[in-house]
C-alpha cells in the first residue's frame, strides 16, 4: 500500500484525520509547502490536481523553478554490516562504492 497521489509527475502524500473525517496532503519534491485535501478519494485527487496546476501556474509568473533542485549527493543511512557488504561487492566488480550505490539506484528507478 503506498500513501501518496501522482499527477503530471508529482507525487503527493495522502493521509487521513479521523477526527475531522478527512483525507489531506501535500505536494512533494517542491520548495514550497503547498497542501491539498477532501472528504472523498475523488475530492482529494480534485483538490491535488488543482493545487499542482496553480503551483506551476504561480511558478512559470514568478519565473520559479517548479522542482526542488537536487545537488546529485546525499548522506545514506544503513548498518556497519550492509556498509561492509556493499563494499566487498563493489571491489569484486572493480568499481566504487558511489558506482555500486548509483546502479543499484539506477536499477531500482527504471524497474517496472
Amino acid at each position: 500500500m503506498k500513501d501518496v497521489i501522482e499527477y503530471k509527475n508529482f507525487i503527493g502524500s495522502v493521509h487521513f484525520d479521523s477526527e475531522d473525517s478527512v483525507f489531506y496532503g501535500k505536494i512533494l519534491g517542491i520548495t514550497d509547502l503547498v497542501t491539498f485535501e477532501g472528504q472523498t478519494v475523488e475530492e482529494l485527487r480534485s483538490s491535488f490536481k488543482e493545487a499542482v496546476e496553480d503551483y506551476v501556474f504561480l511558478c512559470r509568473q514568478t519565473g520559479k523553478a517548479v522542482l526542488k533542485s537536487c545537488k546529485g549527493s546525499f548522506n545514506v543511512r544503513i548498518s556497519s554490516d550492509l556498509q561492509r557488504q556493499a563494499i566487498q561487492k563493489a571491489a569484486l566488480r572493480g568499481i566504487s562504492l558511489n558506482q555500486f550505490v548509483q546502479k543499484a539506484i539506477e536499477q531500482e528507478v527504471t524497474r517496472s
